[in-house]
């Protein structure tokens, strides 16, 4: 398990902005990920002038122009309407995958890798990735539908042809409670990071809790919330998730 201390990184915006020196620097922190000027006006003129362009020549738009904000960025990605970018320096993208409309990928940190997502991927409307100095990575086909949320303060891997449905969360870390006289978001926080097996299939609205982990071609049904391992091969579902068949048998 890793614990983060306020003291070594502080996920909160409230608090990077109360110790910058300067709103601008807060910015290039935030939002850009480069402390360069150059960087700056590159992320700034190609996220405003194509973030919002409507219909076919909006996505003809930004799939010449934001391969220039990316780490790494395959052949054959298309970005939907209003994708929001937070260190997009950060974030790795494979060839074919497909961003609907208003995801958000945000791969911020200071020490981490960020984001990688693999060939073929799809991801749905409203969709979050956080990076909180966590890292997130995706397999190539991997399908997550619409309005989730991917949270990572350490580590998150999903394997190839996962599919996630709607409303789903993986939470990859969380706060401590023990001090009563401290407010939740100044505690420690933990991180034991999630693994997502190959071919796993999670039902609409579940819940993958932090230092879980979710074998090959196994099942979570619908509203489930994982709060321990599950092999590979099984089915599982209630709250808290148990199995409650095994495929192979």
């Amino acid at each position: 398990m890793t614990i983060y201390q306020d003291n070594n990184y502080e996920p909160m915006i409230q608090k990077t902005l109360e110790k910058k020196r300067s709103r601008f620097s807060s910015y290039l922190d935030l939002f850009v990920g480069k402390r360069s000027f150059f960087a700056f006006i590159r992320y700034e003129i190609i996220t405003s002038l194509f973030e919002n362009c409507p219909g076919a020549a909006g996505i003809l738009l930004r799939s010449i122009f934001y391969k220039f904000l990316f780490k790494k960025i395959g052949k054959g990605v298309v970005f939907g309407k209003s994708v929001t970018l937070r260190n997009p320096y950060k974030i790795i993208i494979g060839n074919n995958v497909i961003i609907d409309e208003n995801v958000m990928l945000d791969a911020k940190g200071i020490d981490n890798n960020g984001i990688e997502i693999g060939d073929g991927t799809y991801i749905g409307r409203n969709t979050i990735l956080s990076c909180k100095n966590g890292d997130i990575k995706l397999d190539r086909n991997v399908n997550i539908g619409f309005n989730c949320e991917i949270y990572s303060l350490k580590s998150v891997e999903i394997g190839e042809n996962t599919l996630i449905a709607a409303y789903t969360y993986i939470i990859g870390g969380g706060h401590t409670a023990g001090d009563i006289d401290t407010l939740f978001r100044d505690q420690q926080k933990h991180a034991y990071g999630i693994k997502i097996g190959k071919n796993v299939w999670l039902g609409a609205k579940s819940i993958v809790m932090d230092g879980c982990s979710i074998g090959d071609s196994s099942i979570v049904g619908a509203g489930a919330v994982v709060t321990q391992s599950i092999p590979c091969y099984c089915v599982a579902a209630g709250i808290p998730a148990k199995i409650i068949k095994e495929r192979k048998k």
